[in-house]
């Protein structure tokens, strides 16, 4: 590669380095959003298609198996995720050899995991899709959706393995660009197998797998003619175990979210299901969405914050670090008041959204106001489970996904139902997220006092 190329591959590092750091946030944040709305576009198309050119219980098995297809995308974020900040922090120490080395680990990981995924999918792929409460036809739609969705996962995992890799470089444009056109490629593919040959819940899934390999062809691209700003073979395969452990370990926690959040979601549907009726578990369903919804500003500004705090760490500059983690908290905080403030002063006109015809209750309204009332404050959860991996600390960020789904909810849902009804299921969310985000506040606070006691001058004794 050309020497003549290498200062405009280091203006990014630079900016991310010395910028001021609001325009820093505001330059990688806005791409990063549009990513993460594209990507979440990108999990709503074939519902669309399916629901729309095939029938109600073809949804229903898509629907009912779409949340285990987000295993595979949680592996893809361990894999993306832990590597991409392995790779900010080596960008920061001009660690050559480790950028250099980095994707030829992410391609011998990204082979190895998928093997071992495909091989326990296929042989519990009925089993896991009952669980997620398929019966009948629905159970057989959504296992034949799953299974083909699991023949496919190597184009999930490494498709959004790599494009976190762009992003942990600063490069939130290119990733936006790579997100918008696996969805275009996804709702072309849709069409044509779903609405024009009719190929129903196979070729809805045929066509998710075809927008996950685009995605795959595109990393190959940007890594093989060059345009990442550091030296790499795309298809170089390698081994390096601590490489291995680092991304393991920094990657966990963005494992842990997704797989964590299925298991919220089977605890909360059987509480509901136990305590309530088929009207509560569809307005969960709706408020849940909902929430989902108001997501994507803070998750753009996570995804942003990894490689300002990641290179900055890597460089030393430890309270530039901490001023990147307040001020990326600080925005997200504002760009969800807009909407929580809606939902807080009109929670009925937002449920009509979802919902046009159905007149809700006071207690229903209630119910929503408890589910959102932290939402601004949950901006500090998410930037602290970005903040930690990028400064080469995985565990705390482990730490608070464990706890807020394993430890604390199915406790919290199997007591509080029991003795409140559906109230306790909103409450114990509630309750659930303070105790969160006060433990959050604290150890994020306890990190800043480090980072600034390695970041002072050691003083050499006479």
């Amino acid at each position: 590669m050309s020497q003549t190329m290498e200062p405009g591959k280091e203006k990014q590092k630079h900016f991310i380095l010395n910028g001021n750091l609001w325009q820093v946030m505001s330059d990688l944040s806005w791409p990063a959003i549009t990513a993460m709305i594209l990507y979440g576009l990108n999990t709503v198309i074939s519902a669309i298609f399916v629901g729309r050119f095939v029938g109600e219980t073809a949804l229903a098995g898509v629907s009912v198996a779409y949340p285990l297809t987000q295993i595979s995308v949680g592996i893809g974020s361990l894999v993306g995720v832990g590597a991409g900040a392995v790779l900010s922090i080596a960008i920061g120490r001009q660690d050559k050899t480790t950028q250099e080395h980095l994707l030829g680990t992410v391609n011998y990981l990204s082979v190895l995991v998928t093997v071992v995924y495909m091989v326990l999918g296929l042989a519990f792929s009925a089993q896991l899709v009952k669980m997620m409460g398929g019966t009948g036809e629905v159970l057989v739609l959504g296992d034949i959706y799953f299974r083909i969705t699991v023949i496919g996962a190597f184009f999930w995992i490494y498709g959004l393995a790599a494009n976190m890799i762009v992003r942990a470089e600063g490069k939130m444009k290119a990733a936006a660009v790579m997100m918008g056109i696996g969805l275009l490629a996804d709702v072309l593919a849709n069409y044509l197998l779903v609405a024009v040959l009719g190929l129903g819940v196979e070729g809805s899934a045929w066509a998710t797998n075809a927008g996950m390999l685009v995605y795959t062809l595109l990393g190959w691209f940007y890594f093989g003619r060059g345009f990442a700003s550091f030296r790499t073979r795309v298809f170089t395969f390698n081994w390096d175990t601590n490489t291995v452990k680092s991304i393991f370990s920094l990657g966990m926690s963005s494992f842990i979210m997704v797989a964590m959040s299925l298991v919220q979601g089977v605890v909360v549907f059987n509480a509901l299901a136990r305590y309530g009726t088929v009207l509560d578990i569809a307005f969960y369903g709706v408020v849940y969405r909902i929430f989902i919804f108001a997501l994507p500003p803070i998750l753009g500004l996570m995804r942003a914050l990894q490689p300002v705090t990641g290179i900055n760490y890597g460089a030393g500059q430890y309270e530039r670090v901490i001023s990147a983690y307040k001020i990326f908290t600080v925005a997200s905080l504002v760009l969800t008041l807009p909407f929580w403030l809606i939902s807080m002063a009109a929670p009925a006109w937002v449920l009509s959204l979802m919902l046009p015809d159905q007149a809700f209750t006071g207690t229903e309204l209630m119910y929503f106001r408890i589910y959102m009332v932290l939402l601004p404050l949950l901006s500090a959860i998410f930037m602290a489970m970005t903040f930690f991996p990028s400064i080469d600390k995985g565990k705390p960020a482990a730490m608070i996904g464990i706890a807020r789904q394993l430890i604390f909810y199915i406790p919290v849902m199997w007591i509080l139902p029991q003795i409140m009804g559906v109230a306790g299921i909103y409450i114990g969310s509630l309750a659930i997220d303070a105790v969160i985000v006060l433990w959050t506040a604290i150890m994020v606070k306890k990190e800043f006092a480090a980072l600034r006691t390695a970041g002072q001058p050691t003083t050499l004794s006479t």
